[in-house]
Parts: C-alpha cells; structure tokens; sequence
C-alpha cells in the first residue's frame, strides 16, 4: 500500500515505484552551509566542466543534499552524470531519469533535494550500503559499476 504525502509525487527509479514527499531541507529558512572552501565543490565543478555538463551550476547544492540526507556526496553527481550526462539530456528538470526519465520537477534543485531525500528516507532505500542503494535504483548488472567508477573520477575518497 502507497502513503501518499499532501505534497508528494510517484517516482520511479528503474522498475520500482514510490511516493516522494517534497524535502522538509527545501522550506527550510536557515541559510544553507557555506561551501565556497570546501574541497568537495572544487571536485564536483572540475568533473562537469570538464564535461561541458550544465549540472557544474548545481554543485552546491549536490552537496547541500548529500550532507543534509547524510548521503556519499559523489552519488548524487555520479547519478546525473550516468543518467543525463550531467544534465545535457535532462528533460523536466530531471538530472536523474528519475520514473525512467518521466518525473518532472519544478526546478534541478528540487529534483536533487527530491531524489536525495528519496534515497536516504524510502523504505525502498533506507538502511541500504551503496551497492544496495545502487542496485534498487537500477537493477541492470552493470549500473553498479558504472556509477561508482564515476564516483572514482570525481573523487577517489568520500
């Protein structure tokens, strides 16, 4: 049975489908963390640019998501880099193909903080190490691999 939240959406990672209720990290009013020294940012910039990915804007706030839902901070890049190219082929603002690239999002922030909170509080997700996590958003033997080599290029350490 699906709980449906007064401000959520069905997304679909792969075959699998779930509510995601919009982050309580989205209205929140404190300013977010200042990142502008932080290693982390540098080497999320550096992949995309590296790329031409238009998703090099987003790189706070890739990090602001991972650190707010406690996730790897490469997966979330990794994830868009692997499924749009770093945003080049997102559609709807979707960075992730998230729903096989049919979920639309009000805007790339919205999307990141959706999937991110997605992965860290659905019970599809929850409690899962990252090749677990990996494996439910996308079952396809080599997906694994794939994002987590492009983990490896954005960062050899978390």
């Amino acid at each position: 049975m699906k709980k449906m939240f007064s401000s959520s959406l069905i997304a679909v990672a792969g075959m699998v489908s779930a509510p995601v209720a919009t982050s309580p990290r989205m209205a929140d009013s404190h300013p977010a963390p200042e990142y502008r020294n932080d290693p982390r940012l540098a080497s999320i910039r550096v992949f995309f640019e590296k790329f031409d990915c238009p998703a090099w804007k987003y790189a706070t706030v890739f990090l602001e998501a991972a650190d707010a839902y406690d996730l790897d901070w490469r997966l979330l890049p990794s994830l868009s880099y692997v499924e749009s190219t770093g945003g080049k082929a997102a559609r709807n603002n979707n960075l992730f193909g998230w729903d096989s690239g049919r979920a639309s999002f009000p805007s790339p922030t919205a999307g990141i903080h959706a999937v991110g909170y997605h992965l860290s509080h659905s019970v599809l997700y929850r409690d899962k190490n990252l090749d677990e996590i990996l494996a439910t958003y996308n079952p396809q033997a080599e997906y694994t691999a794939k994002v987590k080599s492009v983990m490896q290029r954005i960062s050899a350490v978390e």
